[in-house]
C-alpha cells in the first residue's frame, strides 16, 4: 500500500524558510509526478508546486520566485524548499503523488495527510 509521509511543517516568522519532505512508500510504484498543494483555511486547495520525472517544474502564481521543489528519484522524495515566507503563505501543506501502480500500471493519485505551515510573529 503506498503512503505519503510528509516532514517539516512547523512555525516560522515572516521573512523565514522552511522546508517540508514527502516520501512515498510501499510497494512497487512509477513516479510519474510529485509535489505539494496547499489549503489555507476558508479557501480551496492550491497548487504550489509539481515536478515530473523528468525534472519539469510548475509552480503556482504564489510561489513562483520563493519555493524551490526538488525530487530525489532514487528515494521517492521531494523537497519543498520555502524562503521568504509570508503570513499568507500559512496554510496546510500537502504532498501530492501520480504513481502508476500495479497490476495494471495505470496513473493513481495519492495524498498525504498534510502538515501545517504556520507564518507569523
Amino acid at each position: 500500500q503506498v503512503q505519503l509521509v510528509e516532514s517539516g511543517g512547523g512555525l516560522v516568522q515572516p521573512g523565514g524558510s522552511l522546508r517540508l519532505s514527502c516520501i512515498a512508500s510501499g510497494g512497487l510504484f512509477y513516479i510519474n509526478t510529485m509535489g505539494w498543494y496547499r489549503q489555507a483555511p476558508g479557501k480551496e486547495r492550491e497548487l504550489a508546486a509539481t515536478i515530473t520525472r523528468a525534472g519539469t517544474t510548475t509552480y503556482g502564481d504564489s510561489a513562483k520566485g520563493r519555493f524551490t521543489l526538488s525530487m530525489d528519484d532514487a528515494k521517492n522524495t521531494v523537497y519543498l524548499q520555502m524562503n521568504s515566507l509570508k503570513p499568507e503563505d500559512t496554510a496546510v501543506y500537502y504532498c501530492n503523488a501520480n504513481l502508476n501502480v500495479p497490476p495494471t500500471w495505470t496513473q493513481v493519485t495519492y495524498w498525504g495527510q498534510g502538515t501545517q505551515v504556520t507564518v507569523s510573529l
